[in-house]
C-alpha cells in the first residue's frame, strides 16, 4: 500500500507539473505556431498528371499541407507527354527554386532535363513512378510504391477473390509504372491475365473498349485496373453487359471506398499518394533547413496496403475529406 501510495503521488506530481506547463508554456506554444520561420522556399511539382484527375488532387492536398507548414511556395505543373513534361522542368529551373518535385512515368524524356538541374545545383525527388530509374537520374530519393511488388500483391489477391482469367487494364501506354503493376500482377496471379490498353483521356472509350472485350470474351471473370475513375467504368459495364467479373483496382477516391463497402469492388491497392506528396515538400524543405536525407539510398515506401469490405470503413472518413 505504502509503494501504491508513493505512485500516485509521483503520478500526481507529475500531472500537476504538466498541468503548469500547459497552462502558460503550452499556451505561448499554440500562440507561435504556424508556418515555419526561416527564409520561404520555393519548391517545383511537375507531374505526367494533373487537375481533374482525382488521385493527383489527393497528391497535391498533402504537398500542400506540406508546403503551409514548411512556408514554401509551392508551384505545381503537369503535362503527360514526356517532353513537355521535361519543358515544363526545365522552366523550373529557370525560375531558380530550390528543389524540383517530379514523376518518372517515361523516364528517358526526363534524363537531360535532370541532369541540368543537378548542374544548376537544385535538388531533385521524385514521386510516384520511375523508382528504379530515380536515383540514376539523380534523385535524391523516391517516395512512391515499388509497382511490381504492388502488382504481385494486386495479383495475390485477385487470386485470392476466386478469378481465374481477368484483365489488366492499361490507360496510359508507355508509363513504366503501370505496365509493372500488370507484370507483377501476372507473376502472382496463377491465372490467365491479359493487358488490355485504352485512352485513358477518353472515358467514353475505355467504356467502348471494356465493353467490346467482354461481349468477345464471356471467360473474363476478373478485371484489375490501374486508376479509381477505370474502376467505377468497368462496373458500369460489367453491370451492363450482364457479366459476373469481379473488380479490382489501384489507387482510390472517395466514391471507391463507397463502392468497396457496397461490394461492387473486390479491393484496391492503395499507395498513399497524399503521404507522397507531403513527404516530397517536407523531404527537400529538411534538406535545405536541416540537412536532413531521407531513405539511405533506397526508395521511401508509402504503399501496397489493400483496402477490402474488411477495412474499408475504417478509412472512409478520411477519403471522403480527400486525403485518402
Amino acid at each position: 500500500m505504502k509503494g501504491t501510495f508513493r505512485l500516485v503521488s509521483v503520478a500526481a506530481a507529475a500531472v500537476l507539473a504538466l498541468s503548469a506547463c500547459s497552462g502558460s508554456g503550452g499556451r505561448k506554444a499554440e500562440q507561435a505556431a504556424g508556418p515555419a520561420k526561416g527564409p520561404r522556399l520555393k519548391i517545383a511539382m511537375v507531374t505526367h498528371s494533373g487537375q481533374g484527375d482525382t488521385f493527383w488532387d489527393v497528391v497535391q492536398k498533402g504537398a500542400r499541407a506540406a508546403a503551409a507548414k514548411d512556408n514554401v511556395e509551392l508551384l505545381y505543373s503537369a503535362d503527360p507527354d514526356g517532353g513537355k513534361q521535361a519543358q515544363l522542368v526545365q522552366s523550373a529551373i529557370d525560375k531558380k527554386v530550390d528543389g524540383i518535385i517530379v514523376t518518372l512515368a517515361k523516364p528517358d524524356a526526363m534524363r537531360d532535363v535532370l541532369a541540368r538541374a543537378k548542374a544548376a545545383s537544385i535538388p531533385v525527388v521524385s514521386i510516384n513512378s520511375g523508382a528504379d530509374a530515380s536515383a540514376r537520374l539523380g534523385a535524391l530519393v523516391h517516395f512512391g510504391q515499388d509497382e511490381k511488388v504492388a502488382g504481385e500483391a494486386a495479383g495475390t489477391q485477385l487470386a485470392r477473390i476466386g478469378s481465374k482469367k481477368a484483365l489488366c487494364v492499361i490507360h496510359e501506354q508507355g508509363n513504366v509504372g503501370l505496365e509493372d503493376r500488370c507484370a507483377g500482377a501476372r507473376k502472382t496471379f496463377g491465372g490467365d491475365l491479359q493487358n488490355l490498353f485504352v485512352q485513358g483521356t477518353n472515358m467514353p472509350q475505355v467504356k467502348s473498349s471494356l465493353t467490346a472485350k467482354l461481349q468477345a470474351d464471356k471467360g473474363i471473370d476478373g478485371i484489375l485496373t490501374l486508376g479509381a475513375p477505370f474502376a467505377n467504368t468497368a462496373v458500369d459495364v460489367v453491370r451492363e453487359t450482364g457479366g459476373k467479373a469481379k473488380i479490382a483496382t489501384f489507387d482510390m477516391n472517395k466514391e471507391l471506398v463507397a463502392s468497396i463497402k457496397g461490394g461492387a469492388i473486390a479491393f484496391a491497392v492503395d499507395q498513399q499518394p497524399y503521404l507522397q506528396g507531403y513527404q516530397a515538400v517536407d523531404g527537400l524543405w529538411l534538406m535545405r533547413t536541416n540537412g536532413n536525407s531521407l531513405g539511405g539510398g533506397r526508395p521511401v515506401l508509402t504503399g501496397p496496403a489493400i483496402v477490402s469490405g474488411d477495412n474499408a470503413a475504417s478509412i472512409e472518413a478520411f477519403a471522403n475529406r480527400g486525403t485518402r
